[in-house]
């Protein structure tokens, strides 16, 4: 038994306090929602998000929505078709650059939104001449943003793997280099990957000062907009958006899980 490790009582108080940390703001929003005016609780305001009487006052929240899901998954492509193999390449090949590449990923954590957009905005009024002003546009910057944590959820899996025997058993076998990539180390970095694809869904779902300060709308701009109007409608899409990303933390411990009993 290790002395050090906390008493069962000790981890039932910590684990009581992180839980009504988290949970406590949660009800009392979600009970906010519920709270009619005279006083009583009911799903009406819920119920009107899909009412098509309603849907007028909250269009700019799905309109948000939706280009939010578009940057999403640009974004997410972005992390998974350049990011991934980049440090697949560097860990296998380039071994000595890694101290710089990993420098290089980390900086946009150290650098305010609002400095990276003061030294975007250049860049996407060239872009705007060239690929247009639409909100997919975006993901070129979250993709900067994304960048330090998607790059520590792939490096543990890297880390964790064995890339250098995996890629040169798969070559010596006469597997081409995508093959080796797609068929044999994405399956092993999979926890990685998905860890990097939630993480940039949720940096997507929840930025605001770029995309304000670039003029685009977003689902977060979109419910600023609505909240000044209706301020039950953002807390709603709030809540669900929390729930969003709570499934996908599910799902990919359940796949990860799966992939671990594979392996074994």
């Amino acid at each position: 038994m290790n002395r050090l490790a906390p008493s069962p009582v000790t981890r039932w108080v910590i684990g009581i306090a992180v839980g009504a940390f988290f949970a406590i703001p949660l009800i009392s929003t979600f009970l906010y929602t519920l709270r009619q005016t005279d006083g009583s609780l009911g799903f009406e305001r819920w119920a009107a998000l899909f009412d098509p009487a309603e849907s007028a006052a909250i269009r700019p929240i799905w309109m948000g929505l939706g280009n939010s899901l578009v940057l999403a998954i640009v974004t997410v492509a972005i992390v998974l078709l350049l990011l991934a193999p980049t440090m697949i390449l560097v860990n296998l090949r380039f071994g000595r650059l890694r101290p710089a590449f990993e420098f290089a990923v980390l900086l946009p954590i150290s650098i305010p939104a609002i400095v990276l957009v003061v030294g975007l905005a250049p860049i996407y009024l060239q872009i705007g001449r060239t690929l247009g002003t639409g909100t997919w546009t975006l993901a070129f910057a979250y993709g900067i943003t994304v960048l330090p944590f998607a790059y520590r959820s792939i490096q543990a899996s890297i880390d964790a793997a064995d890339l250098r025997t995996l890629a040169e058993a798969a070559r010596s076998l006469g597997a081409s280099w995508p093959t080796v990539v797609l068929r044999v180390l994405a399956p092993n970095l999979r926890q990685g990957l998905l860890a990097a694809s939630l993480i940039s869904i949720a940096v997507v779902l929840g930025e605001f000062t770029i995309a304000s300060l670039l003029n685009r709308q977003v689902f977060q701009t979109a419910m600023v907009v609505v909240q000044k109007q209706d301020p039950y409608a953002p807390a709603i899409f709030t809540l669900l958006a929390l729930l969003l990303v709570f499934l996908l933390l599910l799902l990919i411990g359940r796949v990860a899980r799966g992939n671990r009993k594979a392996l074994s």
